[in-house]
């Protein structure tokens, strides 16, 4: 699958060669994997991950400081909702999540940036049989084969089970001292932890959005109403309230004064921006389809419904004035708090899960 250039995002790049470049969450199988391979005279560059429903960019310098590994954080948003927006080949998980395809891409990224530091290969922190879906044998057969690594990738944590790699067959790894970690349990990583002298144990979580219920009935309106989604998209719709109304007009609201602040910061010229004026309360984004400006009567709607969750304005019993911003012209809307308004909370999970599957179905899959 051809993909977009991975996009390094971390402030301070670095120019130094590395021997290996590590696929890098901040979880503790990422972590030792890569701690395995510096003990053993390595020089490894983690590479982190970051889109809208995954990565801690802001962890770096404790990453680097704590664990004594340097990383790199590389942006693979927009490739990832372009995966997404089309149908994973490998399909979803439980919820909506494409673990075995979001796998694939990012060993992808990785092979593309070795040449860019003189790396020779790619290690990943995978247990064999630790997750159901994208750690068992086969799956991670299909994972290397698909992302075409078969002669750069090696899974340390797991090698004393796992078909010997070129790194090892060469020599350039030494197999001998690898370990042969397999299923769910986590006494092998704890002990494995001691003797690299790792102290400092990340809790376990999952770490994506993907995976939970309330994030997926949040994204699956954006996958289907928009012909192209953006990876803004989502950024926006990780904050706040998300409702819409007729299918195509959605609106991100703040539930807090954080929020608020969280969304104008993500704004965007072509975004619809609702603010009361006389009143506290949320402030509101629309993110219109391409090419499909709001008429008047849903712009109308958006400032009525903005009112409504500021029981202030609602007891003013009368109009009240809401400002609407877009490509830095404001203009004033006077609605109603008790006005209606159109816009409701997206599908439940089951509806969500339901029109997924359609969707599934539709494609053949």
């Amino acid at each position: 699958m051809p993909g977009l250039p991975a996009t390094i995002i971390s402030m301070n790049m670095t120019t130094e060669s590395f021997d290996a470049l590590s696929l890098f969450s901040g979880g503790l199988d990422s972590i030792l994997a890569t701690k395995l391979l510096q003990s053993h005279g390595h020089r490894v560059l983690g590479l982190h991950f970051v889109s809208p429903f995954f990565g801690k960019p802001e962890k770096k310098d404790f990453w680097e400081s704590e664990y004594g590994i340097p990383v790199e954080v590389i942006d693979v948003g927009q490739e990832f909702v372009d995966l997404m927006a089309a149908l994973p080949p490998h399909g979803f998980g439980k919820v909506l999540n494409p673990c075995v395809d979001c796998k694939i891409l990012m060993l992808r990224r990785a092979k593309e940036l070795l040449p860019a530091y003189g790396a020779k290969f790619i290690i990943s922190g995978e247990v064999l049989g630790q997750r159901p879906m994208s750690q068992r044998a086969d799956t991670l057969n299909i994972i290397r084969n698909d992302a075409d690594v078969r002669d750069v990738l090696l899974r340390p944590l797991s090698a004393g089970v796992l078909q010997p790699t070129p790194m090892e067959e060469s020599g350039l790894v030494d197999r001998s001292k690898l370990p042969s970690l397999v299923g769910r349990g986590r006494k092998g990583q704890y002990d494995l932890a001691r003797t690299l002298g790792v102290t400092t144990i990340p809790t376990q979580a999952g770490g994506c959005r993907l995976g939970e219920r309330e994030s997926a009935r949040r994204y699956w309106p954006i996958l289907r109403a928009f012909p192209r989604p953006l990876a803004h998209y989502f950024d926006l719709a990780n904050v706040g309230r998300q409702l819409w109304r007729d299918g195509g007009h959605w609106l991100a609201m703040g539930r807090e004064h954080k929020d608020n602040e969280k969304l104008l910061k993500l704004v965007r010229p072509e975004h619809y921006v609702f603010v009361l004026k006389n009143f506290p309360g949320p402030h509101a984004v629309g993110c219109p389809v391409p090419g499909r400006d709001w008429p008047e009567d849903i712009l109308a709607a958006a400032a009525a419904c903005l009112a409504s969750f500021s029981p202030k304005a609602r007891r003013s019993e009368g109009e009240v004035e809401v400002a609407v911003t877009r490509f830095g012209q404001e203009r004033i809307i006077a609605v109603r708090p008790d006005a209606p308004h159109g816009f409701s909370d997206n599908a439940t999970w089951p509806e969500t899960r339901a029109q997924q599957k359609e969707w599934e179905k539709s494609l053949g899959r």
